[in-house]
């Protein structure tokens, strides 16, 4: 009987191609709202990703980098005696308001920006992973910052353009691309250039510490004494890289109306992706209800009939998964043209593979269950 299932998906492939692209749709959907899920999440923790530390040290019980508070100038003393430390970077983050120098100015307004202040040290460790060493360099100006390409149109500028950030001028000394953020538009700066806009004085301490551990040395036991010490240097916390960037997509997914209408728009989408499987494979057992009888009636058992449907769903399901593949593909890769906020990683992908697999094979249960319920000499008539 199995064999059947093999020979009709092969000689009356036609009446399975609908059922193939349905479950190919609802892939192409799952894999595409995972990949926005992800993508436009993880915007929250660009300032950690784009890092190379491996610990971030800021106030006690922050949830996201963007709600970090200053925390006090002997904490970094505190750091530099640590013997699992090998260099610890400043960094200051805040909030700001642009408003460009160009004809646009006056309808535009302002628009809110997030400032980072960083060293411009060759060997400097915020966002090396995404400025060239020249670019770091183009920052030593007064007044120099740099912003993703993506988001000179926002700000109504171009690259070279001179601007205002809380009313102090700049200049856009580079335009890159990887620093799209989540809920404005990220502005690097120096820190010497930070804290004139901000009027901070140097001594008045940062808003975080980023430090790199020596080799060898575990980061999580470094994070582990350094938060178990005494808290004489003042109020602090330590956090590996890994887990503070979780941290801050968590709270942007979970503790945020962005996140809950992202989430919403997930499960909605499995839901009519669910439905439209359902709807097809139905669709094609009723076409084949009158042969289903007759193998009925000629003694075939129902439990045969059933495993030959969960067959033909797997396969449809396999078939369906391949064509969500190359269609993600093509779509991901589009996204990445326009610079819309994708990502996929391994355990995404393995989560929308089984989730497809299930949907098929209980959209073939649900298809066949009221089939093999029914009279074989009332479905002969």
């Amino acid at each position: 009987m199995i064999a059947l299932a093999r020979k009709t998906l092969v000689y009356e492939w036609r009446r399975f191609v609908p059922s193939v692209f349905a479950v190919g749709f609802a892939g192409v959907l799952l894999v595409m709202q995972a990949a926005l899920v992800l993508g436009i999440f993880s915007t929250a923790s660009i300032y950690v990703n784009a890092t190379s530390a491996d610990l971030w040290v800021g106030y006690p019980g922050t949830q996201s980098v963007n709600y970090g508070r200053a925390i006090g100038p002997d904490v970094e003393m505190r750091l530099r005696m640590d013997d699992g430390i090998s260099a610890v970077e400043p960094y200051i983050w805040l909030d700001g308001d642009w408003r460009a120098n160009g004809p646009d100015a006056e309808t535009m307004g302002g628009v809110s920006v997030y400032l980072s202040g960083i060293s411009t040290a060759a060997d400097a460790m915020m966002f090396d992973r995404v400025l060239a060493s020249w670019q770091r360099q183009l920052l030593r100006e007064p007044g120099a910052v740099i912003i993703d390409r993506a988001d000179l149109s926002s700000l109504a500028s171009r690259e070279g353009d001179v601007a205002w950030i809380n009313n102090h001028k700049v200049r856009i000394a580079a335009a890159i691309d990887g620093l799209r953020g989540l809920g404005g538009v990220n502005v690097i700066a120096s820190l010497s250039t930070v804290r004139e806009i901000a009027s901070v004085p140097e001594g008045q301490g940062n808003t975080y510490l980023v430090a790199r551990t020596r080799p060898g040395a575990d980061a999580r036991q470094v994070q582990q004494r350094l938060n178990s010490a005494a808290r004489s240097f003042g109020p602090h916390e330590t956090w590996t890289a890994k887990a503070f960037a979780h941290r801050s997509q968590m709270y942007w997914m979970f503790n945020t109306g962005a996140g809950a209408g992202v989430l919403f728009m997930a499960i909605v989408v499995c839901l009519v992706g669910a439905v439209v499987t359902s709807q097809s494979l139905r669709t094609v057992v009723a076409g084949s209800s009158r042969e289903y009888a007759v193998l009925n009636a000629l003694g075939v058992s129902r439990s045969a009939l059933g495993r030959v449907v969960v067959e033909q769903a797997f396969w449809i399901g396999a078939a369906g998964m391949v064509l969500a593949i190359l269609a993600s593909v093509a779509l991901l890769a589009l996204a990445r043209v326009y610079r819309v906020p994708v990502a996929l990683n391994v355990q995404a992908m393995l989560a929308c593979a089984v989730l497809i697999a299930v949907l098929a094979l209980f959209s073939g249960l649900g298809a066949i269950r009221g089939l093999l319920r029914a009279d074989p000499a009332a479905l002969l008539r």
